[in-house]
């Protein structure tokens, strides 16, 4: 059955009007929900994204439970890493850990070119069973980390405070870091292309750790390699979602790295980050995920603050300012979708 209009996340990416503000949470996918929990009972986070079918389901399950607006591709941000020749594994109670860090020459040199349809096939064919099943009812988006991000990673070892490691190498081997990044953000351009030509509606970059940095410093060693990402989805055709945590300094920066929509999280106030975005560019978010515990007038009352902020404006994608915390009681993942509907209905 051919839909007559675009799904409005489509059309709210594109600032084109919406008969309601469209609704999805990152990691919308995950431990917060019985269903997620009864398939990791059974596999590993790697195992299921190593299985499409798995895969696919898991992305699917939110869309299920809560009808939000969009699903997003169930992977990870490291899962490039790995055809690279960048090792790692994930362990309990610390997240992942790179077994062997990018620190010197040689380590930049041994990395090998990305060829996602041979080393990331699993991922692109659960693009296709999700695509398959949705029908055209709702829109999948593909996503990548950021350079930044995933080099910290790559560089640290696994996740950081203070990302001391990452910008000792911009700081005191400037010509090692661009090197890296060069390579690092060809193979995540070329990651997130082949997503979007398995079907991926959207792209989303995540840039999760960006906020550690200073403007200056994103300027110079950061930007050209977000925008060469950026770009390598821009020109597939889909809309692009910039998103970054902390990035309150850095937003007009981000603008000019690109991106048709740029995240804002729960830090700057919707209307100000909007404002400093620009008019001429969509804007995801931007709930603080803990609101999702506090009583539910209040949470009603901050989703409600955030619409308000976005006045109704073409190109407000209603979110998180980051994922979905462990235990968030479902029911208030759904609370948060009605509140966004019967807003937008009652404020047309």
């Amino acid at each position: 059955m051919g839909m007559t209009t675009e799904p409005r996340f489509l059309q709210a990416c594109r600032r084109q009007p919406v008969d309601a503000t469209p609704v999805w949470f990152m990691r919308q996918a995950g431990r917060y929900m019985a269903e997620y929990r009864a398939i990791r009972e059974k596999y590993s986070l790697l195992e299921i994204v190593r299985q499409p079918e798995l895969a696919a389901e898991v992305t699917l399950q939110p869309v299920r439970a809560f009808d939000v607006d969009a699903a997003i591709l169930f992977a990870d941000i490291l899962l490039p890493l790995q055809p690279l020749g960048i090792d790692f594994g994930f362990y309990k109670g610390e997240g992942p850990r790179i077994h062997n860090p990018v620190r010197s020459w040689d380590d930049v040199a041994r990395l090998r070119p990305l060829v996602p349809e041979e080393s990331l096939a699993h991922v692109l064919e659960a693009i296709r069973l999700v695509r398959a099943e949705l029908d055209g009812k709702k829109p999948l988006i593909g996503f990548t980390g950021a350079p930044f991000t995933v080099a910290s990673y790559a560089i640290e070892g696994g996740p950081s405070k203070t990302y001391k490691t990452t910008k000792l190498m911009m700081y005191a081997a400037p010509d090692l870091w661009h090197a890296f990044m060069e390579k690092l953000s060809d193979a995540l351009a070329a990651y997130i292309r082949a997503q979007i030509r398995a079907g991926a509606q959207a792209a989303q970059m995540f840039d999760s750790w960006v906020g550690a940095l200073s403007p200056q410093d994103y300027a110079e060693f950061v930007l050209p390699y977000s925008r060469k990402v950026l770009q390598a989805a821009q020109a597939e055709g889909v809309p692009v979602i910039h998103f970054g945590t902390g990035t309150a300094t850095l937003l007009p920066l981000m603008r000019e790295a690109g991106g048709d929509v740029i995240g804002l999280d729960w830090r700057v106030p919707l209307d100000e980050g909007w404002r400093t975005v620009g008019y001429d560019r969509a804007v995801q978010g931007n709930l603080d995920p803990v609101a999702l515990f506090a009583p539910l007038d209040v949470l009603r009352e901050k989703v409600h603050d955030v619409l308000r902020r976005a006045g109704g404006r073409p190109g407000h994608i209603f979110n998180l300012g980051h994922g979905i915390l462990q235990h968030t009681p479902p029911e208030r993942v759904q609370a948060v979708v009605e509140f966004v509907r019967t807003y937008s209905v009652q404020n047309t």
